[in-house]
């Protein structure tokens, strides 16, 4: 049997160590028990998706290196770029924001292949990419979305 462990069991649980051991500090003459400070667990919040079934990038994006979802001419200029590389890339708009974000997070990062890793992350939905592809992309989206700095 697998067991699994929640955020809300593993509070409940922490709870309840808090509890038992404020009950059981004291002396043994009756005194008046001591209170014991006991950390709180660690936030588990997480982003919900939103109506595009994405997740709302919020403040965590921002640490994991995302730029902005592009808006107006700077997206128009993005999608553009893709097209040219393939014509079927910005076929879903969403999708092929979504995967131009996380590839510029991957340049800015340091990724060791971001030619390949910028063919697998734009073959979707029937289009497969070869690492020139990539490359081609790599280059539009430093020319779009994520200049080097």
């Amino acid at each position: 049997m697998r067991i699994r462990t929640t955020t809300s069991a593993t509070a409940a649980a922490v709870a309840v160590l808090a509890l038992t051991l404020v009950g059981c500090v004291g002396d043994s003459d009756g005194h008046k028990p001591t209170t014991v400070e006991v950390p709180s667990p660690p936030s588990t919040s997480t982003s919900a998706p939103t109506a595009t079934g994405t997740a709302d990038p919020g403040a965590g994006a921002t640490h994991a290196g995302l730029p902005p979802a592009p808006t107006g001419a700077r997206r128009d200029a993005l999608l553009a770029a893709l097209r040219d590389v393939n014509g079927d890339l910005a076929r879903d708009e969403e999708k092929a924001v979504d995967a131009a974000r996380n590839q510029c997070a991957a340049l800015d990062g340091g990724a060791a292949k971001p030619e390949r890793g910028a063919a697998q992350r734009f073959s979707y939905d029937g289009v497969t990419l070869t690492d020139d592809d990539g490359t081609h992309l790599n280059i539009a989206l430093r020319g779009t979305l994520c200049p080097e700095s």
